[in-house]
């Protein structure tokens, strides 16, 4: 099993890319619960797509994707953080619409009303949020709008998803700094790795290493290649969070809380861990004493 991410440039020009692996960290998440089959292919793309956005950040912190609709089905989350520790959930009712597929799209068009959330989270300085309209085929197409429309950065996605492992690629055309760069670059450079990122196929892009796919894709090109970097399941939860939330909610919600669940019992929806908080710890909590 391998779960990768793996930088690339095009030597002398403006273009740099990640390919994305992930298998032993996609399995762990599905286990978690009983998804459906194109819901698991909808986690695979969008755990696929955090581990992409997140390398293109240069700052500490996460970057997740958000789904969120009406209908059969609720809401669905990925996400990444700068040590390439990466978690997803969602939430949906049964629907016979949900039990095949090939991508996203069979999720995405089941939607009602659907948005998605880009949320980025530095560990200092302000959170940012982005809206995408949810009204392209698949997620990849989604995505690519809205580097091409906010960003304003020409940038071609592929994602890809299995029931035990996903994939994804991602080719940008940076900005020159100067008119020198300007006259160096070969035109039809990005119109050529455009047609050939478009030619990827899932079974490669899940089945194969990374180095194979740009090889397959960019061997008439001069790519270099930086170290790997390594993908893992990883959760944030912790007694000390739960603790957190448990101050937010109050005092006197507590006290009404303990009437009838004592201890009280908080589990992690990402990873099942439980975290227990006896009457005393609760309390405590306040600097309150058992009376």
């Amino acid at each position: 099993m391998s779960d990768l991410r793996q930088r690339f440039f095009i030597e002398d020009s403006p273009v740099r890319g990640e390919v994305v692996h992930l298998e032993e960290a996609l399995q762990t998440i599905l286990a978690q619960r009983d998804y459906a089959p194109a819901v698991k292919i909808l986690l695979g793309e969008m755990l696929s797509a955090t581990a992409l956005l997140a390398s293109t950040l240069k700052i500490k912190g996460r970057i997740s994707l958000q789904i969120q609709a009406s209908g059969t089905f609720k809401w669905a989350m990925a996400e990444c953080n700068h040590l390439g520790e990466v978690r997803a959930l969602a939430d949906y009712e049964e629907d016979p619409h949900f039990l095949v597929g090939e991508d996203s799209s069979t999720v995405l068009k089941s939607l009602t009303s659907p948005v998605l959330f880009i949320n980025i989270e530095p560990e200092f300085g302000e959170r940012y949020q982005g809206i995408v309209p949810l009204d392209k085929e698949n997620l990849a197409g989604c995505l690519m709008q809205y580097y091409d429309l906010s960003a304003q950065i020409p940038t071609r996605i592929v994602l890809a998803s299995d029931h035990q492992r996903a994939g994804g690629l991602l080719i940008q055309l940076l900005p020159r700094n100067s008119e020198e760069e300007q006259r160096r670059v070969d035109e039809d450079l990005w119109p050529r790795l455009t047609m050939l990122t478009e030619t990827l196929k899932t079974e490669e892009l899940v089945g194969l290493q990374a180095t194979d796919i740009l090889y397959r894709l960019y061997n008439e090109e001069e790519v270099r290649l930086p170290d790997t970097e390594v993908l893992k399941f990883g959760c944030t939860c912790s007694k000390e969070r739960c603790a957190v939330a448990l101050q937010q909610i109050g005092v006197e919600s507590i006290r009404e809380t303990l009437e009838f669940q004592n201890p009280i019992e908080m589990d992690c929806q990402f990873c099942n861990s439980q975290y227990t908080f006896t009457a005393e710890e609760a309390l405590g909590l306040f600097g309150k004493h058992l009376s």
